[in-house]
């Protein structure tokens, strides 16, 4: 039998989806005159709102502040009670309303104009008293809200989520914001770490394992166990990767061999091992070992040994 609630929020989502999808069509010149005056500016996007349309703002100002466009949040409300004054002369003012003719945006609107600031407006009614003042109208006009009484804001707000977040990446494209810029924002938590967090750090933090090619079974196995890695690099005197010897190819040796006192490690080596650069970024070293089924990666730069990154680091770290 088929969850009637299930059915209901799959068509929810399909309705929202269509609605956007008829916003992508409604797209215009407009969109890109703004998004060209913004990035142009040299101010701040000052964006504002009242109701659910300023819940809206605020996450889109959270958007554009972590992708390079310097924004603030100000609420329709207290903008006309003072908070106005928080536009300095360069900045642009993006007002977002649903019908766009509020008591609030009718109020504020003048005021905008008046300063005078440019104003971008995001409405879902094309012909509203916003949309006639504005410099630029983003539409986002939507046929009906998913509520079934087709009153609660629910594919009005996702409209405005989805346009704001279409001029983010649009200004990104502009100002050519690329990862490490984005790091640069993000500095804390497992983001963070993703996006600015390099093999080297994490190769540091170890003791790294290393045996000469002549060394014998013994000193390979004693190299393994103390160093808790299960792994050790293969160098030469110039400390110059040549192989890498895993847990997995003791056992593999062990499962071949009768003899084994003469071994040395240059017979249980795997020669040229997947290395990373200690510049490289961790969660490059993670797409590498799940690239080729491995779960320790030597560092290097330019051939010589800097230590091991382990799976187990990249889960310490929060990076998987």
């Amino acid at each position: 039998m088929t969850n009637p609630l299930l059915s209901i929020a799959r068509e929810a989502i399909l309705l929202e989806s269509a609605a956007l999808l008829q916003m992508a069509a409604n797209l215009n010149e407009s969109f890109e005159q703004a998004a060209q005056e913004i990035h142009n500016s040299g101010g701040r996007l000052v964006v504002s709102g009242i109701g659910k349309s300023a819940i809206i703002a605020q996450k889109i100002v959270a958007t554009f502040n972590s992708t390079g466009t310097p924004s603030l949040f100000m609420h329709a409300a207290d903008a006309i009670h003072g908070d106005l004054g928080m536009v300095q002369p360069g900045d642009i003012v993006l007002l977002i309303s649903k019908s766009g003719e509020s008591p609030e945006i009718k109020a504020l609107v003048p005021l905008i104009k008046k300063a005078p600031f440019r104003l971008i407006g995001i409405t879902g009614q094309p012909d509203s008293f916003l949309a006639k003042e504005s410099d630029h109208v983003l539409n986002t006009w939507v046929e009906k809200e998913v509520c079934p009484h087709n009153l609660a804001p629910t594919t009005s707000t996702t409209a405005q989520l989805v346009m704001g977040d279409a001029l983010a990446i649009c200004l990104m494209h502009l100002s050519g914001f690329t990862g490490n810029d984005f790091a640069r924002f993000h500095p804390g938590g497992n983001l963070g770490k993703r996006l600015s967090l390099l093999a080297g750090d994490l190769a540091a933090e170890h003791e790294q394992p290393r045996v000469l090619p002549s060394a014998s079974l013994k000193a390979v196995i004693v190299e393994i166990t103390e160093k808790r890695l299960g792994v050790t690099a293969v160098v030469d005197e110039k400390d110059a990767v040549i192989g890498i010897i895993t847990d997995g190819d003791l056992r593999r040796m062990l499962e071949k061999r009768d003899d084994i006192r003469n071994i040395q490690a240059s017979e249980i080596m795997s020669p040229h091992p997947k290395t990373i650069s200690p510049n490289a970024l961790a969660a490059q070293a993670l797409e590498e070992m799940r690239a080729h089924d491995i779960s320790q990666l030597i560092v290097a730069e330019n051939g010589q040994y800097r230590g091991i990154v382990h799976l187990h680091d990249l889960i310490k770290e929060g990076i998987i």
